[in-house]
């Protein structure tokens, strides 16, 4: 075993929140008493159990000391200011030439690696793009995928067919027409001019890997809305990775035995918002 369990029991006080949390039921004992990391193989190393011991009685190997940080809770956004900057984050895709500091991306990539992962896997390894040439060569990748698409989907012979099989497809075959002819005129049709891209993957070998990229997305979206970052989704890119079978981006980016599951466009926005849209009636459905 490469870690290892035990509860101190000088310093236990018995609470049972270890036990409590623990999602892989790793700790055993009855009400009032010291609990036992009996089933120590099943834990998935997620440091509940560290974080919830109000006496740090549990030791976790794989926890030291230097890990563990108490949580200051005077830093803690109100739930009126967390829910205002949700509100102003738009996709703004209009972005100024001056590149993002490192320091910043850098935040970004940490906000992103702290959302949580299925089993506690944290298998999301993250890959920033700030080189021209890169960033052009994605975009070029993306749009060639597009154009081969759009060939099909204008081929008179099978037109009638694969609009009985994915009709709704033909809807985009104007913007994908439109992505070709921008770029062959020195516009970026799929990244706007960003001057930073950050590409969530993780191995193919993961189940819950596209899951768990689009979490960790979501962390680095605030993030970057809170840092004043102008961003948007990746959608075309992640796409065109998905129907070309990955290999291709993967190539492009180093990161062999990966997929990209996530993507996010990054720029120094030209203008801001001041306002904020109302999004349509909410749908919620109560049991």
């Amino acid at each position: 075993m490469e870690y290892a369990i035990y509860i101190d029991g000088q310093k236990c006080i018995k609470c049972g929140k270890c036990a409590l949390l623990c999602p892989a039921a790793v700790f055993t004992g009855g009400e009032k008493e010291i609990p036992s990391a009996e089933y120590a193989r099943r834990c998935i190393k997620c440091g509940h159990c560290v974080a919830i011991c109000p006496s740090a009685a549990v030791f976790h190997s794989t926890f030291p000391a230097e890990k563990v940080h108490l949580i200051n809770r005077e830093l803690m956004p109100s739930p009126e200011q967390v829910l205002e900057l949700i509100k102003s984050r738009r996709s703004n895709r209009a972005f100024t030439t001056v590149p993002i500091e490192q320091n910043i991306l850098q935040k970004i990539v940490e906000a992103a690696h702290r959302a949580p992962t299925a089993t506690n896997a944290q298998q999301v390894a993250f890959t920033v793009v700030t080189s021209p040439e890169k960033l052009r060569e994605i975009s070029t990748f993306t749009v060639s995928v597009f154009t081969s698409i759009a060939k099909k989907l204008s081929n008179p012979i099978l037109k009638p067919i694969l609009k009985l099989i994915i009709g709704p497809a033909y809807r985009y075959l104007p913007a994908f027409q439109r992505m070709q002819k921008q770029l062959a005129e020195g516009d970026d049709p799929i990244l706007r001019g960003a001057t930073a891209v950050i590409l969530f993957h993780a191995p193919s070998s993961i189940m819950f890997g596209k899951e768990d990229c689009n979490l960790a997305y979501q962390n680095g979206s605030l993030m970057a809305e809170a840092l004043g970052v102008a961003q948007f989704y990746t959608g075309f890119v992640c796409s065109a990775s998905s129907k070309s079978g990955h290999k291709k981006l993967s190539r492009i980016l180093g990161i062999d035995g990966n997929i990209v599951y996530a993507g996010m466009a990054l720029g120094i926005p030209k203008h801001k918002f001041k306002k904020y849209i109302d999004k349509q009636e909410v749908m919620i459905n109560y049991l």
